[in-house]
């Protein structure tokens, strides 16, 4: 019995040892070199170099003089990333029309003056409730309300989301989007 139990905990210690410790810091290491940005969480700082956010997981703003993120799925409170979800609410479930009729009048009640079509990325939760980006004609439907709220002029805040707007990756993947945090960022610069 011994002959057959020494070679199994030997295998044991050997891939232990191989799969739990040199190839997760191969992997590491790897990452550390070709992918600096990303290996360390895409990080965003703030103008005083204050770490304030990720590239990757949105925050919630509700503040009228920002541009207002996706709604969040996440519980109990908005953008949790310990309780990333969606809402695995169906087209025809009446609590994700309720929910989408509230947002639509909480977005109407904050630019009355705005007639435009809400985008639909503004009355829905993205897969994963911590999105980062919006559409571009998401955050344009906003644009007027900021560029009031902040005494801005509204071309401005519209160049603003222009110049913020990131194409889709390869040239033909996705949709152009823009980033909330960044943008809101750039937003508290302006003057």
């Amino acid at each position: 019995m011994l002959k057959q139990l020494r070679p199994a905990v030997l295998m044991l210690i050997s891939l232990t040892v191989l799969t739990g410790v040199v190839y997760p810091l191969a992997v590491t290491g790897l990452a550390q070199l070709a992918f600096p940005w990303q290996a360390h969480g895409s990080l965003i700082r703030g103008p005083a170099g204050v770490v304030v956010g990720s590239e990757l997981i949105g925050q919630w703003f509700e503040d009228p003089k920002y541009i207002w993120p996706r709604v969040s799925a996440t519980a109990p409170k908005p953008y949790n990333a310990a309780s990333s979800s969606g809402s695995n609410f169906g087209p025809l479930n009446e609590d994700l029309r309720k929910s989408i009729a509230a947002r639509a009048a909480a977005l109407r009640a904050s630019d009355p003056d705005n007639a435009r079509t809400i985008p639909v990325d503004l009355l829905t939760a993205s897969g994963s409730g911590l999105d980062p980006h919006i559409s571009p004609a998401a955050a344009r439907w906003q644009a007027a309300r900021v560029a009031r709220v902040r005494g801005l002029d509204p071309g401005r805040v519209e160049a603003l989301i222009a110049q913020s707007t990131e194409g889709r990756q390869l040239g033909f993947l996705g949709e152009p989007r823009v980033n909330v945090l960044k943008l809101n960022l750039q937003l508290d610069q302006m003057k």
